[in-house]
């Protein structure tokens, strides 16, 4: 699976071990940066580019690092088309997948050790979306929503 990393300064290392555990799984990652440490660096050039990268290639996934991984939700869920989430566990990484069909990660690198990141990007990446009635219907509000401006009505 092709997956987009975006990162920020806080970000940079563990993006770096998730492009090497990626590469080691057989996946083709694509670093859309930044390319070298600049601790002032700005968020949303890197994150945004993962984020809209992963919805104009169909199938692909991304995933977004900062030190909460806050921002780079926020940034990401700008990007139309993106359903990014924030995990901070297996179960949520999981959840983001199977029930919100997320098609990008956001990851908090002074949240957790680089090792949990992984295992939260592994259950992600691995996670398909249950295609359940409910979760489309939902999806659908969202994406009408999102399309339109309009509000889902009350049943």
């Amino acid at each position: 699976m092709r997956v987009y990393l975006g990162s920020d300064h806080a970000g940079f290392e563990l993006k770096a071990s998730l492009v090497k555990w990626l590469t080691d799984a057989g996946h083709e990652p694509v670093d859309c940066g930044p390319s070298r440490y600049v601790p002032d660096d700005d968020y949303p050039v890197y994150v945004m580019r993962a984020a809209s990268s992963a919805v104009a290639d169909p199938g692909s996934l991304g995933i977004v690092i900062g030190g909460s991984g806050n921002g780079e939700q926020i940034a990401s869920n700008k990007v139309r088309g993106v359903r990014a989430a924030l995990a901070f566990s297996d179960e949520t990484a999981r959840l983001a997948r199977l029930h919100n069909n997320a098609n990008v990660l956001s990851l908090g690198a002074r949240e957790y050790s680089a090792e949990a990141a992984i295992g939260f990007a592994k259950v992600f990446v691995e996670t398909p979306f249950s295609e359940e009635p409910r979760h489309i219907r939902r999806l659908d509000m969202i994406d009408e929503y999102e399309q339109t401006g309009q509000l889902p009505a009350e049943p």
